[in-house]
């Protein structure tokens, strides 16, 4: 059923890693995320391997602060 799943645009893996950081920082401190990271959002709820990249980057990024 991912068929249904999907979305006029999408982005891909190595899109959606590119722009982690960015989107991570902004969840971190509570700023909304803008339109232009819906898409690294949309992406991280379908991909398990790149929201498993994402839960260790938000755990470096806390271990920071």
């Amino acid at each position: 059923m991912l068929v249904v799943e999907t979305r006029d645009v999408e982005i891909g893996c190595d899109d959606c890693l590119a722009q982690v950081v960015d989107y991570a920082e902004r969840q971190l401190v509570g700023h909304e995320v803008p339109e232009a990271l819906r898409l690294v959002e949309h992406h991280l709820q379908d991909c398990p391997e790149c929201h498993e990249e994402y839960e260790a980057l938000l755990d470096a990024l806390r271990a920071e602060t």
